[in-house]
C-alpha cells in the first residue's frame, strides 16, 4: 500500500509540474513581457513610457521598454550601440540617425504633435487688441506674420495698447522657445517662422538662408539662456517663471488637461502658420522596428498616446475621444496651415546661424 501511495503520489507531482509549465506557457502567451528594449527618446516622451498602463499594456505585447532622454538633435552626438532604438520628437533627426545608422526606410511614425504657444489670459488679449491674434474663449489663432514684424520692429509689451494694465507685461516682445541647435522644437520654430518670412516657401537655397538669417538670429539672441528641452519650459511656464509667450508641443498642454490639472488663465495659442512634430522611431534593431510599429498600430497603445496629447496617425479618433472636455483650450480638428520643414542640412545651418556660431 505504501508502494502504491508513492507511486500515485509521484504521478500526482509530475501532473503538477505540467500544469505549472503549461499554465506559464500560456500565461507568457497573454502578455508577460518577453523581451527588454532599450532606446533614448525625446523629454516629451517620458510621462508617457513611464505610465503605469502603457508598462503594463507593453508588457501584454511581450516588452519592458527603458529608456534614456535626450535632445532631439542631441541624440546625432550619441553613440547607440547597445540601444535598440532612438525616438526624435520629428522626421528631420530622425532622417539624419537613419542616415548614420543605415536604416532602413520607411520609418515608423506612430503620433504627431504641432507646435503651439502657451499665454495667460492678460497677454493673449493684448495680443488681440494689437492684431497679433484672434481668441475664441480659451484658444486662439496667432498671427505669424503680423508677429514677426513686431519682433523685426523690436516692439516691446510696452507699446502695446493695453498692456499697461498688467504689470508682468514689460520688456520686448518675443517668444520663448528651447535652443535650435539642440532641441526639436526650437528648430520646428525656426521652420515655420521662416516659411512665412519667405514668403510661404520652404527655405532651400543659400540665398533663402543669407535672407532669412538675421530674422531668425533676432527671434533667438532676445532670448537669452534658453532651455534645452520643451519639457523644462513647460514646466517653468506651469510654475508661474519665465516669459508670457512660450512655445510648447500641443501634446504637453492637452496632457496636462487630461490629467485635471489646470494652469491660471490659461490660453492656447495655435500659430497661422505651424509645423507638426512627428515623433520618429529609429530602429537600431529589428526589436525596435516591431515596436515602434506597434506604437502606431496597437489599439490601446493609440489610446494611451492621446490620453498623453499625441495625435496618433491616421484618423485619430483616440485624440478626438480624448480631449472632448478640452475643447475650450485645444483644437480637435487643425485649420491652420502646416509649413513643410527644411532638410536637416539646412535647418542645421539656419539654427547655427540663428544662435549667432
Amino acid at each position: 500500500m505504501r508502494r502504491i501511495a508513492g507511486i500515485v503520489l509521484a504521478f500526482l507531482l509530475i501532473g503538477g509540474v505540467v500544469a505549472a509549465v503549461v499554465a506559464g506557457r500560456e500565461t507568457e502567451g497573454k502578455g508577460t513581457a518577453t523581451k527588454t528594449v532599450r532606446g533614448v527618446i525625446g523629454s516629451e516622451k517620458a510621462e508617457f513610457f513611464a505610465d503605469p498602463e502603457v508598462v503594463k499594456a507593453l508588457a501584454a505585447e511581450g516588452y519592458t521598454v527603458k529608456t534614456e532622454t535626450s535632445g532631439s538633435w542631441a541624440m546625432e552626438g550619441l553613440d547607440l550601440k547597445g540601444y535598440d532604438f532612438a525616438f526624435p520628437s520629428s522626421k528631420a533627426p530622425a532622417d539624419e540617425l537613419a542616415g548614420k545608422y543605415d536604416v532602413r526606410q520607411p520609418l515608423p511614425r506612430p503620433f504627431y504633435s504641432p507646435l503651439v504657444v502657451v499665454t495667460h489670459k492678460g497677454a493673449a488679449e493684448v495680443l488681440q487688441q494689437n492684431g497679433l491674434a484672434s481668441l475664441d474663449q480659451s484658444r486662439g489663432v496667432l498671427d505669424m506674420a503680423a508677429y514677426l514684424k513686431a519682433a523685426e520692429g523690436d516692439r516691446t509689451w510696452q507699446d502695446l495698447k493695453g498692456a499697461e494694465k498688467y504689470g508682468e507685461l514689460s520688456g520686448l516682445l518675443y517668444i520663448a522657445s528651447t535652443d535650435p541647435t539642440t532641441s526639436n522644437s526650437g528648430a520646428l520654430y525656426l521652420a515655420a517662422a521662416s516659411n512665412v518670412a519667405n514668403k510661404g516657401r520652404v527655405v532651400a537655397s543659400e540665398k533663402e538662408l543669407t535672407d532669412t538669417a538675421p530674422l531668425m538670429h533676432d527671434l533667438i539672441s532676445v532670448q537669452g539662456a534658453q532651455q534645452t528641452s520643451s519639457d523644462a519650459a513647460f514646466r517653468d511656464f506651469v510654475s508661474g517663471v519665465g516669459n508670457p509667450l512660450v512655445l510648447v508641443y500641443e501634446s504637453q498642454v492637452a496632457s496636462l488637461l487630461a490629467q485635471g490639472q489646470s494652469v491660471d488663465d490659461l490660453v492656447v495659442l495655435y500659430p497661422d502658420t505651424t509645423v507638426h512634430s512627428d515623433h520618429t522611431v529609429v530602429p537600431v534593431t529589428d526589436e525596435g522596428r516591431a515596436l515602434g510599429e506597434l506604437l502606431g498600430t496597437d489599439p490601446e497603445l493609440r489610446k494611451l498616446a492621446a490620453r498623453h496629447g499625441f495625435r496618433p496617425q491616421g484618423a485619430a479618433t483616440e485624440f478626438t475621444t480624448a480631449t472632448a472636455q478640452h475643447t475650450t483650450y485645444l483644437m480637435q480638428k487643425l485649420t491652420v496651415r502646416q509649413a513643410p520643414v527644411p532638410t536637416s542640412e539646412v535647418l542645421h545651418e539656419m539654427a547655427r546661424r540663428a544662435r549667432g556660431q
